[in-house]
């Protein structure tokens, strides 16, 4: 699509507005079963489960979690849909043509983080398949490179090279792969529960995993309170919702495609609520089971997979695994980027270009391995970081915009969204003080009280949001004077 009077400094087609919209409910809800059903996605459910103390703690936690996440995601979802515009698109109607790179590039950087951790675990899935046999068991312990196993290195890169190949073919490639990688993995999952479930002769929602175990499993988490109380239920819910700070920026990048923003509320309504509190009850099940089984806390599928009397069943659920992880990187942690990316130099750098950036920052990171920590605890520093930007752009587009943007005036460099030389610095304000109480105070200093950093993603809004809207305020009552003068 070619916009009349774009600047070459803010446009390229991946950034145009998106004139193909065949994204449906089906795709929407399989962005969803992409991100949700991985290996990360997963682990991540399972260790909240062990805060709660019980199955009905667990699902009215997850469930209010998974009610405010479908909220966030289809505000940020229906401005995809209306506008036709990406993120960093978006971005520039409250941080300036210029400054949205910003927050652009910040969010690519959380992706490529991610990407990583994602990579890390889809092979490790692989791994834990082949340490079955003695030749590759010996390999694994006895040769190491980079930090990690040569074995993991090894395939860390199959798993890195794959993704690169999804996304050869652009977008509409990226929603074919979901729409079958997403379904797999949920097939999986109940297998993997009922297998186990059969190996403990009984299906159980209710937990019989000691106390002691559970302490000795959360200890270290950071998350407030004993199991099962009301403390560690709030807190459950909170990463929850922080799990996903980074689509809630991005959403628009794939609710761009979408023909209305009914197809966007239907999508969601299945692919979060419902599908999020299906997809933990699973979660919980096959923890209960496993444990049962084998005696032990095994938060991690692989894991449980490896310990299968069968090598068939074995390899179907590491192969799942590995698809479904690859899928929530391709959708999550490679369509960002590349969007990020492109949006900083859009005459050098397009959606592919873009998106080997990113996997290449991924592979650096990889020795260093900043993603090896509790679930919740890398959630919640990760997530923490874009709150700020969150509520910048939802309030400059819900509540001083009314939800109405000149979408070509986003791609002039002297219209609207110039505001000071492309750069709007109320909103840097705003940010940057929510960053403060968000990220910066809760992780370098004991100033706050110990249970901040757990809820750090929802001040960084709250307290961005305010101050942006404060200042935009006062900025258009002085235009206002100005102009009676």
């Amino acid at each position: 699509m070619t916009m009349q009077g774009a600047s070459p400094r803010l446009y390229n087609e991946d950034l145009a507005p998106a004139t193909v919209r065949n994204w449906g409910p089906f795709s929407i809800f399989n962005v969803w079963t992409s991100d949700v059903h991985s290996l990360w996605g997963y682990y991540l459910a399972a260790s909240l489960f062990l805060f709660c103390g019980g199955f009905v703690n667990f699902i009215i936690a997850i469930g209010i979690g998974s009610l405010i996440i479908y909220a966030l995601m289809n505000m940020v979802g229906y401005a995809g849909a209306k506008t036709g515009v990406p993120f960093p698109v978006l971005a520039r109607a409250s941080f300036g043509t210029f400054g949205a790179n910003i927050p652009a590039l910040v969010r690519a950087v959380v992706a490529c983080f991610w990407y990583g951790a994602q990579t890390a675990l889809a092979s490790g899935a692989l791994v834990a398949l082949l340490v079955r046999t003695d030749w590759f068991l010996q390999f694994h312990q006895n040769y190491h490179f980079l930090g990690h196993s040569t074995l993991e290195v090894i395939c860390f890169l199959l798993m890195w090279g794959a993704q690169l190949l999804i996304i050869q073919r652009g977008m509409e490639t990226v929603r074919r792969f979901q729409d079958w990688a997403g379904p797999a993995v949920w097939i999986m999952m109940l297998i993997l529960a009922v297998y186990l479930c059969v190996k403990a002769g009984k299906f159980a929602f209710t937990s019989d995993i000691p106390m002691d175990v559970l302490l000795a499993e959360t200890k270290d988490a950071g998350v407030p309170g004993l199991p099962g109380s009301f403390e560690a239920l709030a807190a459950v819910a909170a990463i929850w919702v922080t799990y996903f700070a980074a689509l809630y920026l991005n959403f628009c990048d794939f609710s761009r495609y979408a023909p209305t923003t009914k197809a966007v509320r239907t999508g969601n309504i299945w692919g979060l609520p419902i599908n999020l509190i299906l997809f933990s009850l699973v979660a919980g099940v096959t923890t209960i089971a496993a444990y049962d089984v084998y005696g032990e806390v095994l938060l991690h599928p692989e894991h449980i997979s490896a310990k299968f009397d069968s090598w068939f069943l074995a390899l179907l659920a590491a192969l799942t695994f590995a698809v479904a992880t690859l899928g929530i990187n391709v959708v999550a942690n490679f369509v960002s980027p590349a969007f990020d990316f492109a949006n900083v130099f859009p005459h050098q750098i397009d959606f592919k270009k873009g998106g080997y950036i990113a996997a290449l920052i991924a592979l650096v990171l990889y020795p260093f391995a900043p993603w090896e920590t509790g679930a919740a605890a890398f959630v919640s520093a990760i997530g923490a970081t874009m709150g700020p930007i969150f509520g910048v752009m939802m309030v400059d587009y819900y509540l001083i915009r009314k939800g109405e943007i000149n979408v070509e005036a986003l791609y002039n460099e002297n219209g609207e969204f110039r505001f000071q030389s492309g750069w709007h610095v109320n909103a840097f304000i705003a940010a940057g003080i929510g960053a403060l109480f968000s990220s910066i105070l809760p992780a370098f200093t004991n100033w706050l009280p110990a249970w901040w950093g757990v809820y750090g993603w929802f001040f960084g809004v709250a307290i961005a949001g305010v101050i942006y809207y404060a200042l935009r305020s006062a900025a258009v009552g002085s235009g206002a004077k100005a102009a009676r003068a």
